[in-house]
C-alpha cells in the first residue's frame, strides 16, 4: 500500500493570523491545541477529496522554496475566495487562470507568505476547461 498523507501543517510568525485568515476564508475549524495552545491551534477535521491526487515538479536550483511545495484548497469561486483572501490579510499571488484540459488555477499567499493554491471545483471535483 502507498504511504497516506496523513496530516498538513501551515507555519507562520503569527499564530493568531494563521487562524482567523484560515477560518474566516475558507471556514475551516480550528482551536487551540490541546497541549500546546499557545504555539499550535488544531485544525480540523477538514474535507478532502479521496485520493488524493498530487504531482512532483522539477525547478531550477535557484526557484523560490517558497513554492517548492503548495497545499491547493478546493473551492467553487476562485475569484470570489481571492477577494477573500485579500481582506482577511493575504495576498493575490496569482489571479484566476485555466490550465485547458487541466484544470482553473488561482494562487496567494496566506498572512505568514505561505504560498498556497486554489482549484476551482464543482459538486466537490476540478472543473476542467
Amino acid at each position: 500500500m502507498s504511504a497516506p498523507i496523513v496530516f498538513f501543517d501551515i507555519a507562520g510568525p503569527d499564530l493568531g493570523k494563521l487562524n482567523a485568515f484560515y477560518a474566516e476564508v475558507f471556514d475551516w475549524p480550528i482551536a487551540p491545541h490541546p497541549m500546546f495552545p499557545e504555539q499550535s491551534s488544531s485544525v480540523g477535521p477538514v474535507p478532502v477529496i479521496s485520493p488524493l491526487p498530487g504531482a512532483l515538479r522539477q525547478e531550477q536550483p535557484d526557484h523560490d522554496p517558497q513554492f517548492a511545495k503548495v497545499i491547493y484548497l478546493g473551492v467553487e469561486d476562485i475569484t470570489a475566495s481571492l477577494a477573500k483572501v485579500g481582506a482577511a490579510g493575504g495576498t493575490v499571488h496569482q489571479p484566476r487562470f485555466e490550465v485547458p484540459g487541466v484544470v482553473v488555477l488561482g494562487m496567494f499567499k496566506d498572512p505568514a507568505g505561505n504560498v498556497m493554491g486554489l482549484v476551482e471545483i464543482k459538486d466537490g471535483k476540478p472543473i476542467v476547461p
